[in-house]
């Protein structure tokens, strides 16, 4: 077999050098003091051009941006027995104005679709989704959020029995479940440990403390039943 051997060469004017391929201008030394003084004066430029940039596009930068197509309407409810008015686009749910526009993140955001119950707030005593309920519709309504169980620095009773009997782990469904709590107490009709399993059957924990979140509603609910006793 026969073999054949290409060589390459390369013409170079004599006035002419080889760049070095490896050379790195971030980490090693310029080839000239030319090179040197051109890289000097172009970051000098860039760090001249970037604050001014920086400063231009903040005076530039609008506030909160509001669509002038998008209709406002105005909304006046109570939330934790204080008054409370927004004007808001009509499509904003319960939800995202408790955590958005009135900073009560104690609501959680879980599914968004009603299907877990970690939104749970209470509407006029009634357990509600807060992302399946539109704030529009809240006018004139009395709405209670985990932030206005407590009485100051006194817990609610179900919050305490929560804590007693370690009805939580992650916590991040808690406060739909304590809201859903006290609202199946205020209903009435769940007695049994299976009809408050029943009732409480929209508000998931994953995990899985639901034998201790019965434990806690029973221990609440025994002590509803005892204090009117007495006062009968």
């Amino acid at each position: 077999m026969r073999k054949v051997f290409i060589t390459k060469y390369f013409v170079v004017a004599a006035d002419q050098t080889i760049p070095d391929q490896h050379w790195n201008p971030f980490t090693q030394l310029t080839h000239s003091r030319r090179d040197f003084l051109r890289n000097v004066s172009v970051a000098g430029a860039g760090w001249a051009i970037i604050p001014d940039l920086s400063q231009r596009a903040g005076r530039d930068k609008p506030g909160e941006y509001i669509d002038p197509s998008t209709p406002r309407m105005g909304v006046d409810f109570l939330l934790n027995k204080e008054k409370v008015h927004l004007d808001i686009d009509p499509r904003v749910t319960l939800l995202d104005a408790l955590r958005e526009n009135l900073s009560m993140p104690g609501t959680k955001k879980g599914c968004d679709r009603g299907q877990c119950g970690a939104c749970t707030v209470l509407v006029n005593g009634r357990r509600v989704n807060s992302c399946l309920t539109l704030a529009g519709l809240c006018q004139g309504a009395e709405i209670i959020s985990i932030e206005g169980l407590a009485d100051g620095d006194n817990l609610h009773p179900m919050q305490e029995a929560f804590i007693k009997h370690d009805a939580y782990q992650c916590g991040y469904c808690t406060p739909g479940q304590i809201c859903s709590a006290v609202g199946l107490l205020q209903e009435g009709h769940a007695h049994t440990e299976a009809e408050i399993h029943e009732s409480m059957s929209g508000n998931i924990c994953r995990c899985g403390t639901y034998n201790n979140i019965v434990a806690a509603i029973q221990e609440v609910q025994s002590g509803i039943g005892h204090s009117k006793a007495h006062q009968s």
